[in-house]
């Protein structure tokens, strides 16, 4: 019989333990996810610039968590041990004071000349911005507000905050529905700004408020979220699907130095469990609040400790191919908002030399790339807590390349960080539990 996920005594090791053995359908509450865009087009080809796009943004974004964690906890996030963000000469991303109030004193800024090249288009301003996430998103929907304002919002595991469009949002907010405070009964303006910039320079920016936040059913009263007035290029209808983003990562590396949404959930007794769990698939893919969908998974758990609070950030025993292990005792952040594997460039460097056939695409694709022959994919697997989970092998091909008869990689490489982000090539494969009270990320075979 299986125990269930909220009884557990926290053991400073990686165990394993059973799932709950109550019906959480009955308890838990359920969201629909929809995916927009691809890494692959319609032919099965390597989307080349989409590709790199995704990984500037999904190295930023948790560089951009490492700011936040600073200015929060106040002192420099564990696992930012290489220099920060780049700068682009005479194009700063935020200015360098406010950047360095955030970091210690040591820091250095690299050019962004060295990260991948970025297919751009000149914004309204004349400055060229990143066609940002046009790809991957998972997102369902929520309310916001007395009586309730409905939004579809993207779902991701590697932040922590909440934004919406406003009413007085005019640049790229065309298609998106905008939250408007003035029709809630209980929204209220905190007078605070807030800008969130990502990688060319492009941002989110607007005014804080406090509402009413209705997931799946359940209530966070007096949530903090960023009220838009401007959307950059990259948020624009056809770029970015949702209305907005929902973060769901701890408080300590929020923008606003506010609660997720979900904490506030279980700070207020709305869950049945400090639980939330994922499907992410090409089918009857779902956010689960409260607990874990019993029907979409089997077997037990594999439960991983977070090392740190800030991100979903554990470590990993080993990656293996055909068996055979390659790497191992690795720091990883599990995020749904990165659709792709991004690790530190050395450990992939050495996974790669380990794929018969593989090679450097740094010419052909871009920095940080590899290919390898496509009537031969590789049997890759991640260990969590001694147990193995294999990655699909559709899931690692990430689509022909420019080079006939090659395919490229889902693990791509990157020289800005010394963990890894393993998002969706991996999560596709199982059932994944994020558990807040135990601080704790379980992995289960997809039923």
């Amino acid at each position: 019989m299986k125990s269930t996920i909220a009884f557990a005594l926290y053991l400073p090791f990686i165990v394993a333990v059973n799932a709950s053995p109550v019906n959480q359908r009955s308890l838990g509450m359920k969201v629909a996810l929809s995916k927009r865009g691809n890494l692959i087009d319609a032919g099965g080809n390597a989307d080349i610039a989409a590709l790199r796009n995704h990984v500037a943004h999904s190295v930023w974004k948790i560089q951009k968590g490492f700011r936040a964690y600073a200015n929060n906890v106040g002192k420099p996030h564990p696992l930012q041990g290489h220099p920060d963000l780049p700068i682009k000469k005479g194009n700063p991303i935020i200015s360098t004071t406010t950047i360095t109030s955030y970091l210690p004193v040591s820091t250095t800024f690299v050019e962004l000349d060295s990260v991948p090249t970025i297919k751009t288009k000149r914004g309204a301003g004349g400055s060229d911005v990143l066609l940002n996430e046009g790809v991957s998103l998972w997102h369902g929907e929520i309310a916001v507000g007395n009586p309730p304002q409905k939004f579809t919002v993207d779902f991701d595991t590697g932040s922590t905050d909440l934004f919406l469009p406003s009413p007085d949002c005019t640049s790229n907010c065309d298609g998106h529905q905008r939250y408007d405070p003035s029709q809630s009964s209980q929204s209220k303006s905190l007078s605070k700004d807030f800008k969130l910039a990502y990688a060319d320079g492009s941002s989110v920016s607007g005014t804080q408020y406090q509402d009413t936040v209705t997931l799946a059913g359940l209530s966070a009263t007096g949530q903090t979220l960023g009220l838009a007035d401007v959307y950059s290029s990259g948020f624009s209808k056809d770029s970015f699907a949702p209305d907005g983003l929902l973060g769901m990562a701890f408080e300590s590396i929020s923008d606003y130095k506010s609660p997720s949404v979900f904490e506030t959930l279980v700070t207020q007794g709305q869950t049945f469990q400090p639980v939330f769990g994922f499907k992410l698939n090409q089918q009857d893919s779902e956010l689960y609040i409260g607990g874990v969908n019993t029907a979409l998974y089997k077997g037990d758990f594999t439960w991983t400790p977070v090392t740190e609070e800030g991100y979903w950030q554990v470590k990993f025993d080993a990656i293996s191919n055909n068996s055979t292990q390659i790497l191992d005792d690795m720091s990883a952040i599990i995020d749904t908002g990165t659709t792709l594997i991004i690790g530190d460039a050395d450990a992939v460097d050495k996974l790669y030399s380990q794929i018969p056939g593989a090679q450097s695409a740094f010419d052909t694709v871009g920095k940080g790339m590899y290919t390898f022959p496509c009537s031969s994919v590789p049997s890759i697997s991640f260990t969590f807590g001694g147990k193995a989970f294999p990655i699909a092998q559709d899931a690692f091909n990430a689509g022909t390349s420019t080079e006939e008869g090659r395919c490229v990689g889902s693990i791509i490489a990157s020289d800005k960080m010394s963990f890894w982000i393993v998002g969706d090539v991996f999560l596709r494969g199982v059932y994944t539990a994020f558990d807040i009270g135990e601080k704790r990320v379980g992995f289960a075979d997809l039923a």
